[in-house]
């Protein structure tokens, strides 16, 4: 949230925003404004997202014969109807066919920086890699429909199984490389995967992670796995060479899946966004292309994982205009604080995506150069998504790794939609720490607890009133449980569980969380999964966990956990059970025993009070406490 009015940045001031593609494409349909342009991609969604396919450049295999069928309500809504698609024929095999085989497609960069740990693949090399595993895994009984698991962060053959997996007309399932056994277990079965790659060992700061011992536990009990293929070591060399290159691609309909990535919800079990070939393009697309303007041979670098929305996003969306994507498998402040800078620099980026909680890293850092001692000249735009940011942090990432010349594209959306509802673009005037306008064909609003649009400059839940392409098909194996996410709160609106606010000039804000979810340094985990893990602890009888403010990280995890009757178990020892199920990025940063947890008389427990209580802030009506004692508890309790 920002405490000052003016503007810092505005488009006028900066030539190469009057030939960005989003001021040639309202020149083209006739559009003096965005707020124009926004207005009619709502007033017919249709017309938006057959305009923006079109003016993307999307090759279709056959061509689609109506944009939108909503003929099953919102929820049910199906797109590009009678098309057919494929997200690696166009992002990978037509730069081929059209004569850019020799350009960059991959950069990559290795924990350690050191020369010779990094590479440059182009789109030739990385449509033979692709052609190779795809003929691998229909060698190994992978076809159409069946689900492709990876456990390994951002390295070449990430972006190989990924296109491969969707050029067979599969669906590729990425799983963040931090997560612990039990995580990776529920993922893999609940997609039914039949295929798991894996990194045997994980580096991060020169340190080894033996991830092969987790991806093996976590395989064993998943009965529908046939194989696990080890990324990193000679068993990738050999699966490539098992079967016959695949050149053409499965014909896949516009709403084939084609990626199911999990996201934690309140109700702790991860929920399965299901995306479609189609879906994924127009939103990637859509957004890389008008709020991002990237364009060919800019390398765009984005520090972020696989497993999480926004490496599938960038990897998809930039490949489809032949923009190099910088693969970075590492920490970012290792070996100095300066290796983002060095990154910059060493590849000439033009786009660079940092969360909020790398920025107040970075911002503090003592042993490096900082970004004032790199030659960034090439930057462009800088990025961000995930989380609030406070206007400190905003203003060092704008005047420091900018130079005050580059506009800040904050977006914000989620897993669920693989893409916005709210985007910055080139062609708005920014505010610190604010998020724009409305992104492109997203028909938003704030909402009263009510259902009625809020009034400019007060806080409400953010909705969607109109489906895009991108929303997920259901979530996987659980229609009800969709339902009740998104449609549950207000009638035929999608509830997207944002507090936001839209200022009196148009400005939008998101201001956190409106549900229990938790983001851990950008990382979203529900408190019910962490609970589960710490239930299944032998000496613990109950939980709750809440998401407490932290100044790094934007919140990190705090527990309270009640033991069973003649048990015994330290905080050390459960903040360990945790982050060996769960993975080290997502332990606890405390764990506090207590007598009773806070609860309604209905049996439900008070995460929110119990947060206000333990951060300091007014509990709030207390009349529906059944046990107010352990409010108390709580509110004594060490920090």
């Amino acid at each position: 949230m920002s405490s000052v009015a003016e503007f810092i940045w505005r488009p006028e001031d900066h030539a190469w925003t009057r030939d960005s593609h989003l001021a040639q494409f309202m020149a083209r349909h006739g559009f003096a404004t965005q707020e124009e342009l926004h207005a009619a991609s709502v007033r017919d969604t249709a017309w938006f997202w057959d305009a923006a396919m079109k003016d993307m450049g999307v090759e279709w295999t056959r061509p689609y014969t109506s944009v939108k069928d909503e003929s099953r309500g919102f929820p049910w809504t199906r797109w590009f109807g009678g098309g057919q698609v494929n997200v690696a024929h166009n992002c990978v095999d037509r730069h081929v066919r059209d004569g850019h085989g020799d350009e960059t497609a991959l950069f990559y960069e290795s924990d350690s920086g050191r020369v010779g740990e990094s590479c440059r693949v182009t789109f030739a090399e990385l449509a033979t890699l692709v052609n190779r595993c795809a003929g691998a895994l229909r060698a190994a009984g992978v076809q159409a429909g069946d689900s492709v698991g990876l456990y390994a962060p951002m390295q070449v053959p990430t972006v190989v199984v990924l296109f491969a997996t969707m050029k067979l007309g599969a669906r590729f399932v990425p799983i963040f490389c931090g997560y612990g056994e039990e995580a990776l277990r529920e993922r893999l079965a609940s997609c039914e995967a039949k295929l798991l790659f894996a990194c045997g060992t994980l580096t991060r700061r020169g340190k080894p992670t033996d991830t092969a011992a987790i991806a093996r536990a976590a395989a064993a009990k998943v009965p529908s796995l046939t194989r696990t293929v080890w990324t990193d070591t000679g068993d990738w060399d050999a699966f490539l060479a098992a079967g016959s290159p695949v050149t053409d691609c499965q014909p896949t309909a516009a709403e084939d899946a084609c990626l199911i990535i999990y996201t934690s919800g309140t109700t702790g079990r991860p929920k399965g966004t299901v995306h479609t070939h189609a879906g994924c393009l127009a939103q990637m697309g859509k957004e890389l292309r008008y709020a991002f303007n990237v364009r060919p041979g800019e390398p765009f670098f984005w520090v972020t994982d696989i497993g999480w929305m926004m490496g599938p996003w960038e990897i998809i969306g930039c490949l489809l205009y032949r923009t190099p994507v910088v693969l970075f498998d590492g920490a970012p402040n290792f070996p100095t604080s300066d290796r983002i800078w060095e990154i910059c620099e060493k590849l000439g980026v033009v786009t660079l995506g940092c969360s909020p909680t790398l920025i107040r890293l970075l911002m503090r850092a003592t042993d490096g150069r900082g970004p004032a001692g790199h030659d960034l000249a090439r930057l462009r735009v800088l990025a961000s998504t995930g989380e609030p940011w406070d206007e400190t942090s905003y203003r060092w990432y704008f005047e420091h790794a900018g130079g005050g010349r580059c506009p800040v594209i904050n977006i914000s959306g989620g897993t669920e939609i693989v893409g916005c509802l709210l985007s910055a673009t080139p062609l708005t005037p920014l505010r610190p720490c604010s998020l724009g306008r409305a992104a492109l064909g997203m028909d938003v609003d704030v909402f009263t607890e009510e259902g009625r649009p809020a009034p400019r400059g007060t806080v409400g839940h953010l909705v969607c009133k109109q489906p895009s392409p991108s929303m997920t098909k259901s979530f996987l194996h659980d229609d009800a449980r969709y339902l009740e996410t998104y449609f549950s709160q207000f009638p035929n609106v999608w509830y997207h569980g944002d507090w936001a606010r839209q200022d009196e000039d148009g400005t939008w804000f998101v201001l956190g969380r409106s549900d229990d979810t938790i983001k851990v340094a950008g990382k979203r985990v529900g408190p019910a999964e962490v609970e589960g893990v710490l239930t299944a602890h032998p000496a613990v009888s109950e939980a709750a966990t809440i998401g407490a403010p932290d100044e790094l990280k934007g919140q990190v995890l705090v527990c309270f956990v009640v033991l069973k009757p003649g048990r015994a178990a330290t905080p050390a020892e459960l903040v360990a059970h945790v982050a060996a199920q769960m993975g080290k990025p997502l332990a606890p940063k405390a764990v506090h025993l207590v007598a009773a947890l806070p609860k309604t008389r209905s049996g439900k427990i008070l995460r929110g009070t119990i947060l206000r209580v333990y951060t300091g802030s007014p509990a709030g009506d207390l009349t529906s406490v059944d046990n107010p004692a352990a409010l108390e508890a709580i509110r004594a309790l060490p920090r």
